[in-house]
């Protein structure tokens, strides 16, 4: 039987462009493979962010947005989009989830914990769906409110977390409906990469109150600026009343997690809310009523207040009716992203689809290690294109957009040359198959490396 001729669509994640060359590692770095390319293929810009990918205007794009507008081949609304246009036609406030949580910790003696990203980011949450969560709450009737603020600082400047928590904090007090009891960076409260340590430092400030004691969450804040430790990185911080945590999760309580995007809400959800767990030692985990904004995964069994919208006739249902296979590849920190959110927010793979997920490097930070696993999803690419079993592969690249989230922009050049380089490998092997490659990227990040408004490095992606 004749080998398949592959058609393989790889995606340089975080690859923008922009046309200034300062402080653009796209345009700093050696890119012999790329620049060959433009010279020689047909080519053309795609914009990625707004309502071409289903996002609202202005909206910088995102991975998650970036792979599901891929794998469907056309555009799709965003949760972001829906959330907004509930709450602004009154369906948030008749949300059955919503309403659930807030009854079970009414009708319970409980406190409502609201958790999720505070920043307007729009790329994992808004805080204004927080504060609507937090009205509805108090329209109907709940008494003991409590914010968990996780800061940004990545897809937002690094230090804007002040004002982002400030403005929340004060529409809290405008609807008199709750207060902000602790405070911490997402680096602890939203990993994705089982890095299981930092996700307990968040769970034990959640549940057990341990964290740095401060007096408020401004103050929190300020000083870890002070210390010159910025929005992503905050350690917990718990805000105290009459010495003791203003407030923690506690048996009876009821949780509402707020982050839209799933891939970072699952951890700290599985370590609050679903059995059996194993991430680290959680005994006397309290048991409380917790509700997702968004489907985080389809076999937590939690009420979900905006469930995944059925979709059909994505890239992977076409080459399922066709009988043909398909391979993904990528490592861990983009492994969702070539699966789950390419197939549409679907988890289980359809026939003829084999996944490899590369480890990630486990480093603190990737500016430390900006070639990450790219020669490992090289390598599992070059592999089976040798075994010559598959029809389409997708693979993706990540370290333009994890080392750009760094804001270190020697490691960024040096990312954006790894990944050249990479790329360079897996087009000779494919085409000695007389395969056929699509290039392209998910959204713009390390072309943008310092922010000239705020006179600091760029962690953003970009409207590129």
């Amino acid at each position: 039987m004749t080998p398949p001729r592959p058609v393989m669509l790889i995606v340089l994640d975080g690859w923008g462009l922009r046309e200034e060359r300062a402080h653009n590692a796209v345009a700093l770095a050696r890119t012999p493979v790329m620049d060959a390319l433009l010279a020689s293929r047909p080519h053309t810009r795609l914009r990625t962010c707004g309502r071409a990918v289903g996002l609202p205007d202005g909206q910088m794009g995102n991975s998650e947005v970036g792979h599901l507008n891929l794998g469907a081949g056309r555009v799709v609304n965003q949760d972001i989009v829906r959330i907004d246009r509930a709450i602004e036609d009154g369906g948030f406030d008749r949300n059955p989830s919503l309403l659930g949580a807030v009854r079970a910790a009414r009708q319970g003696g409980g406190a409502l914990h609201l958790i999720g990203l505070v920043s307007d980011g729009g790329v994992h949450s808004h805080q204004d769906h927080g504060v609507a969560v937090a009205r509805l709450a108090r329209r109907e009737g709940a008494e003991r409110i409590f914010a968990h603020a996780f800061t940004d600082g990545r897809d937002t400047p690094p230090r804007s977390g002040l004002g982002f928590v400030e403005r929340f904090a004060a529409d809290l007090r405008r609807e008199a409906a709750g207060r902000v009891a602790t405070v911490m960076g997402r680096y602890y409260a939203m990993d994705r990469d089982r890095r299981w340590e930092r996700t307990q430092r968040a769970y034990r400030a959640l549940v057990a109150g341990e964290g740095i004691p401060a007096a408020d969450p401004l103050s929190a804040i300020r000083d870890s600026y002070a210390r010159d430790v910025t929005d992503e990185f905050i350690e917990p911080r718990v805000v105290q009343a009459d010495g003791a945590p203003l407030a923690r999760i506690q048996a009876g309580d009821a949780v509402v997690c707020f982050n839209f995007r799933s891939d970072r809400a699952r951890q700290i959800t599985r370590a609050l809310a679903v059995a059996p767990f194993d991430g680290f030692d959680a005994a006397g985990r309290p048991a409380v009523h917790y509700a997702c904004m968004t489907e985080y995964d389809e076999t937590f069994g939690l009420p979900i207040a905006f469930p995944l919208e059925s979709r059909t006739g994505l890239f992977c249902h076409a080459l399922a009716a066709a009988g043909r296979t398909c391979l993904r590849v990528a490592e861990t920190e983009k492994y969702p992203h070539v699966t789950f959110f390419f197939n549409g927010g679907v988890e289980e793979p359809p026939p003829g689809e084999r996944r490899i997920m590369i480890p990630s490097p486990k480093v603190a930070t990737y500016d430390l290690q900006p070639e990450m696993s790219a020669e490992g999803v090289t390598q599992a690419v070059l592999n089976a294109l040798a075994e010559g079993v598959d029809d389409a592969i997708v693979v993706n690249f990540a370290n333009p957009d994890m080392v750009g989230h760094t804001g270190v922009e020697a490691a960024a050049v040096r990312a954006v040359e790894t990944v050249d380089a990479c790329l360079g490998r897996v087009l000779a092997a494919l085409g000695a198959r007389g395969g056929a490659a699509v290039v392209t990227a998910d959204h713009g990040n390390c072309e943008q490396m310092w922010d000239e408004e705020n006179q600091s490095p760029h962690t953003a992606h970009t409207l590129n």
